[in-house]
């Protein structure tokens, strides 16, 4: 009996099935968007741009009399443009193989590198989301290696009133196996048997725990070693204002000054505190504990001969109302931190990010030992 000759539609179904079991992070980002982009407006096709409200935040009063507020909504633009793929031609020979042949000869290959860009190309996006825990470290100190150190990430999530529930961390291979070690010490069976048996990190503090190896790394800029400072008082800005921009729940330009008569590069994803400039719960608008982390949205790269540079920062700074993001408002000349410090030499040091922590809405992109 002749062979089944294999048609597209049965190729395609069993590379996105090996596709789906290869992806690690491309599994555990929020997809409630995808159907919007089959839909049909007045009988055509959305395209490849769609429109995304940003949630709405209100404030609650303590006193008896009613004060209506206005129901203020942003959104920002989702644009199906990062595209990866694999490309490669069937002989007719190969065509009449069994699909299990196929797939494992042909298929599989090309679905494991595909899936591994696609990994890389979500995790890049980490480096959008502000809020880092610890320093970034290299080598040893950047493993975690203890559950004290890994809880550092759920316990900002809580901080920063987010959901428990559809928590996921990714590990380096380097922090993965150093959690996993942690665990075989263990007095606990149920625990320790699977770390020590099958290297199995499993659940933690609630959270299904997983290793890529493609955690980014962070290079950081190039530049005096210089001590940054905010350039002006006053630059706070209102929701009103930037409600629209690309960035939840928004983002704005801060000047800064300080680096001094030299090349400065400020690479996206940068992450910097501002001395005097706290966080806030998103709920209560109670202060925390701890300075707001900014982060940076585009690259940064020019001479620099007065010591200036403007960045597109994330949150942006509102220091009251519904959608408050800090305490106050920077001061002039408030010194600024860059997470993992200003390099003093081309290219740069690479700072290990070995932890990916997503819940809800919120990231986690960096982890390190205290």
């Amino acid at each position: 009996m002749p062979n089944t000759i294999l048609n597209p539609s049965i190729i395609a179904k069993a590379a996105v099935r090996i596709l789906d079991n290869e992806l690690v992070m491309g599994k555990r980002v929020y997809r409630g968007y995808e159907d919007e982009f089959g839909k049909k407006v007045n009988g055509y096709d959305v395209g490849d741009t769609i429109s995304i409200r940003k949630p709405t935040q209100f404030t609650v009063r303590s006193v008896i009399t009613a004060s209506v507020q206005d129901v203020v909504e942003g959104k920002l633009t989702m644009t199906a443009n990062n595209v990866r793929g694999v490309d490669f031609a069937f002989t007719s020979q190969q065509l009449t193989l069994n699909i299990s042949e196929l797939s494992e000869r042909v298929i599989r290959p090309a679905m494991v590198q595909l899936a591994n860009a696609i990994d890389l190309a979500v995790m890049a996006e980490f480096f959008r989301v502000p809020n880092w825990v610890g320093q970034p470290a290299t080598g040893a100190d950047a493993t975690i290696n203890s559950f004290a150190e890994f809880a550092l990430g759920p316990e900002r999530l809580d901080q920063y009133a987010v959901p428990a529930e559809d928590r996921t961390a990714v590990l380096s291979p380097e922090s993965y196996w150093g959690l996993v070690g942690s665990q075989t010490a263990l007095f606990l069976q149920s625990v320790g048997q699977p770390a020590y048996r099958t290297g199995e990190a499993g659940m933690i503090a609630g959270i299904p725990t997983y290793m890529s190896q493609n955690v980014p790394t962070m290079v950081q800029g190039t530049g005096a070693d210089a001590s940054a400072q905010v350039d002006g008082a006053g630059q706070q800005v209102t929701y009103a204002t930037v409600l629209n921009t690309e960035s939840t729940p928004a983002q704005q330009t801060l000047n800064l000054k300080g680096f001094g008569a030299s090349v400065l590069t400020i690479p996206a994803g940068t992450v910097f505190t501002i001395a005097g400039v706290f966080a806030v719960n998103p709920i209560t608008k109670a202060v925390l504990p701890f300075l707001q982390h900014f982060t940076t949205l585009t690259a940064t790269s020019s001479v620099i001969t007065t010591g200036l540079a403007a960045v597109v920062i994330s949150p942006a700074i509102i220091i009251s109302g519904a959608f408050q993001t800090v305490s106050a408002a920077p001061a002039d000349s408030a010194n600024v931190v860059i997470a993992g410090g200003v390099s003093r030499a081309a290219p740069g040091p690479s700072i290990a990010i070995p932890f990916l922590l997503a819940g809800a809405a919120f990231s986690m992109p960096a982890v390190s030992a205290a």
